[in-house]
């Protein structure tokens, strides 16, 4: 499938993305956080969703204390605008350092919904799968 929507919103919504995994580069719950809706909703593998802006935040800063270090890069599928709603799949790339010296390199997808709000898009729903992992 190939994007589809209007340019400007397409690059808004990247730029959402690489401001979420700026914030997660950071450790910068605050920046991170205002990335989604406040109706957000989240999915990790092997939980249900996690749902409200807030939730998520405490969730993510669970997960987060866990890791010295975190490299995170996404790389783009296909981005879909209609109107004031729009659907995306992003790969992603982690590189995680946990506290412990356990090293994980995770290949994997996000299945995004995004609303926009006052002129600005947020995650309104995260989906995400791993494709692989590796331990060392």
């Amino acid at each position: 499938m190939i994007s589809s929507g209007p340019l400007e919103d397409r690059l808004a919504i990247r730029e959402l993305v690489e401001s979420y995994n700026d914030a997660v580069m950071r450790h910068d719950g605050e920046a991170w956080s205002a990335n989604w809706a406040e109706d957000g909703s989240w999915t990790l593998p092997g939980g249900g969703a996690v749902d409200g802006r807030a939730q998520i935040l405490a969730t993510w800063e669970g997960a987060m204390s866990n890791f010295s270090f975190v490299g995170f890069f996404a790389s783009a599928g296909p981005i879909i605008v209609n109107g004031d709603e729009a659907r995306g799949t992003w790969y992603q790339q982690e590189f995680l350092h946990q506290k412990d010296g356990v090293k994980r390199n995770i290949t994997g997808l996000y299945e995004d919904d995004y609303v926009k709000q006052g002129g600005r898009w947020y995650f309104k729903r995260r989906v995400y799968s791993i494709l692989n992992a590796e331990e060392y």
